[in-house]
């Protein structure tokens, strides 16, 4: 047997519910209220057969010669449907005849106790009329019309099965009105949590006082509506980091095939521009490979090691060939010539780039790397200037410039969306590492921490991703 068809709203679903459970407890009650109602009506006639055969009773003497009836005030009330018997001679009898009449002598001729049954629409009861020795001398059969009674429990039924039908439709009225306005706020709260993700998405139900149901679906809502805005400031952060990383290479390729197109060019230049601009998409390539690994929910960057030093002095000597000013010095500490970090070189270019930039867009004359251990397994890459480094009058000013956006002096004329900084420290702090900006030190100074792989000179053991010292360095905080 196939289920009916499921409601279309949740109103619906209630409402059928408790229509089908008021159904089912109205219908008991209907029964239960007519069963009683019978058995009442039934008792009724019964008691009313009695006493009219107990009263005719009391009316008949024995005598040796026979029954002798001694007529009472009210004898047309005792006479109506009493027979009085003995034997098969009626001794008082109402003359209805027929059937009835047939059925009261069978009775009568069966009755040696008193005893009730039901003909048709009458009920009869016979009593045993005895003689002064015990013995059967007639019978006293009455009989009661129960049409009325009938009448009665049919009136009862029809009236309580229409008050019932009235009962459910009430019932299925008002428990669809009280659905609908229990659940307005829900559908309220539903729409607004729509509205809100389209358009505003700083906005929350909040702990406003509502009942205990709907503060927990304000709570849900809310929840959903931080993940959600934290799926779009994502996708936002990744667009703007992409776009920021990608316009230096773009428009060098942009300058390299205007270039181009300018006129024939010799042989040499032509292989020097097909270079750079192989190298510009290489570095496209890397960008857009590294940022979307590091975008991905969950992921982590996979087990590498890469040589600090080769690294960074293969970044100096791009910088130095697309802008031969400032001048730009590599210096590497002799205990750190070798070290390695555990990172993907891809990574840490990504996260030394940016650094370089801004040191490249503050300069006046030099650029100074330094590549210097940090504890026992750690490297510690600084990125130094000779310009005028962060203003030293704004709080925090080491901290506030990795802020998505911050720009110290924003009339300076560079173009710059102001995340180079916030995108090198989220990148180091992805791969275990963090980047410090220091201030005081006569110009702009960025410290990039990261942790080493492999043990310290001399060390025995297993490699170790990085010591205490350098752990202690790291600040925990959100990644940008």
């Amino acid at each position: 047997m196939k289920a009916g068809p499921a409601p279309r709203t949740l109103r619906g679903g209630l409402a059928r519910a408790a229509l089908a459970a008021s159904a089912l407890w109205i219908a008991v009650a209907t029964v239960a209220f007519n069963a009683l109602l019978g058995s009442q009506l039934r008792t009724q006639a019964d008691d009313v057969l009695h006493a009219r055969a107990e009263a005719v009773l009391g009316t008949v003497e024995v005598r040796p010669d026979g029954l002798r009836v001694h007529d009472p005030a009210d004898d047309a009330a005792l006479d109506t449907g009493v027979w009085i018997l003995a034997g098969d001679r009626a001794v008082e009898e109402p003359g209805a005849g027929g059937e009835l009449d047939a059925a009261a002598r069978a009775l009568a001729a069966r009755a040696t106790a008193p005893r009730t049954e039901d003909h048709g629409a009458h009920r009869l009861h016979a009593v045993p009329v005895p003689d002064p020795c015990g013995h059967r001398a007639g019978t006293v059969v009455a009989a009661l019309s129960t049409s009325p009674y009938r009448t009665i429990a049919d009136t009862a039924l029809a009236g309580s099965a229409a008050l019932a039908l009235l009962l459910l439709a009430g019932i299925h009225l008002l428990t669809r009105r009280m659905v609908r306005r229990a659940l307005r706020p829900v559908a309220d709260m539903a729409a607004q949590a729509a509205a809100w993700s389209g358009s505003d998405l700083t906005r929350r139900f909040g702990a406003a006082p509502r009942p205990r149901e709907l503060a927990a679906l304000a709570g849900h809502l809310d929840a959903l509506l931080d993940r959600l805005a934290a799926l779009v400031r994502h996708e936002q952060r990744l667009s703007n980091e992409l776009s920021h990383e990608l316009r230096t290479p773009l428009a060098r390729i942009a300058a390299e095939t205007e270039w181009l197109r300018g006129g024939p060019r010799a042989p040499a230049d032509l292989a020097r521009t097909h270079e750079a601009i192989a190298r510009d998409a290489a570095t496209m390539r890397e960008i857009c490979r590294t940022l979307l690994a590091d975008a991905r929910p969950g992921t982590t960057p996979p087990p590498a090691a890469t040589a600090v030093r080769p690294a960074v002095e293969a970044l100096a000597a791009d910088l130095r060939r697309t802008r031969p000013h400032p001048a730009v010095t590599v210096t590497c500490a002799p205990a750190a010539a070798d070290r390695a970090v555990a990172a993907p070189a891809p990574l840490v270019r990504r996260i030394l780039c940016p650094l370089l930039d801004n040191a490249r867009r503050h300069a006046r004359d030099r650029i100074t790397i330094t590549v210097e251990t940090d504890g026992d397994r750690g490297v510690r890459v600084a990125v130094a200037d000779d310009g005028d480094g962060p203003p030293t009058g704004i709080a925090g000013i080491e901290e506030a410039v990795f802020a998505p956006g911050f720009r110290a002096e924003p009339d300076d004329g560079h173009d710059g969306a102001g995340l180079g900084l916030a995108l090198s420290r989220r990148l180091a702090r992805q791969a275990g590492g963090d980047v410090v900006c220091v201030c005081g030190a006569g110009g702009g100074r960025f410290e990039v921490i990261l942790p080493g792989c492999g043990p310290p000179p001399g060390a025995a053991g297993p490699p170790m991703a990085w010591g205490a010292k350098t752990a202690a360095r790291v600040r925990s905080g959100p990644r940008w």
